[in-house]
């Protein structure tokens, strides 16, 4: 998968098309990704050891073809390619050219 934890990404597709956040986690085996603030369901949780109970908000999964990484120097959603440069693989925009730094989270 060519998303990462901490990358910027926009919804492309779903109830929540055309937003953008931030990947807090990566579910490979289930190709899906989720996102902070996006893509939100209502539970509804029991009291329990130190939780209050009532309806919560969470973060559902999205899958990962409904999504794309925003390549940071364009700010624009783009698709991504891998390259070897100085002897690793390294992701890169196709729009701009410019490598895909890792993620500081």
């Amino acid at each position: 998968m060519y998303l990462k934890k901490g990358d910027n990404v926009k919804v492309m597709a779903g109830k929540d098309k055309g937003k953008e956040g931030i990947i807090t986690k990566v579910l490979t085996k289930q190709n899906k990704v989720i996102i902070e603030n996006i893509n939100l369901a209502k539970k509804h949780q029991k009291p329990g050891f130190g939780a209050t109970g009532g309806v919560v908000e969470i973060e559902m999964g999205i899958n990962a073809s409904n999504v794309m990484l925003i390549d940071p120097k364009t700010k624009e959603a783009t698709k991504i390619g891998f390259e070897m440069r100085d002897g690793k693989k390294v992701r890169v925009s196709k729009k701009s050219g410019e490598v895909i730094e890792k993620s500081t989270n």
